[in-house]
């Protein structure tokens, strides 16, 4: 019984204020100046915050998961992984990646379904993994180089074509 009476009241309070916040967002909506329109909504945004603190926060990081909105350093968490989105490219472009290495062809085998299986002086063996036709035999000098999404290219400085591949070993 307790508790449904303490439901009550908690329901009325949270719909008084809620209430009072449409009313409050109703009346800026209403004005016509861009800027004092503004004013209006940061003001109510300002009061929201002080009168409820944890519902902003909690509005303010739906997107965030919910062990981040939870912890009391959240916005700065936030704020630090927003800085760093887009710029993981960047950092890993200040080490020097090879993008393309020339390797001399050893054995040339074919697999069941008749892609290449490419065996290096090297040691380094890689397999042909689209159904393109690439003629190549031992003792040819070719190109690996880096594809889009991580994949490889197989090709030579001859020919105006490549073969995607993958390394096997």
């Amino acid at each position: 019984m307790r508790f449904a009476g303490i439901s009550a009241v908690c329901l009325l309070l949270s719909t008084q204020a809620v209430a009072s916040v449409e009313s409050q967002l109703t009346q800026c909506a209403a004005i016509n100046d861009k800027l004092d329109r503004l004013i209006c909504y940061d003001n109510l945004a300002a009061t929201i915050t002080q009168d409820f603190p944890q519902a902003a926060i909690t509005a303010t990081s739906s997107s965030v998961p919910a062990v981040q909105a939870a912890s009391p350093a959240a916005p700065v968490a936030v704020v630090a992984v927003e800085e760093q989105f887009g710029h993981e490219n960047k950092a890993k472009q200040q080490v020097q990646e090879i993008e393309k290495l020339y390797f001399e062809v050893a054995n040339v085998d074919k697999d069941a379904y008749g892609y290449l299986l490419l065996t290096f002086t090297n040691g380094q063996q890689w397999k042909q993994t689209e159904s393109r036709r690439f003629k190549i035999k031992a003792g040819d000098t070719v190109f690996i180089e880096r594809g889009a999404l991580g994949s490889f290219l197989l090709g030579a400085d001859d020919r105006n074509s490549s073969v995607r591949v993958k390394r096997i070993k």
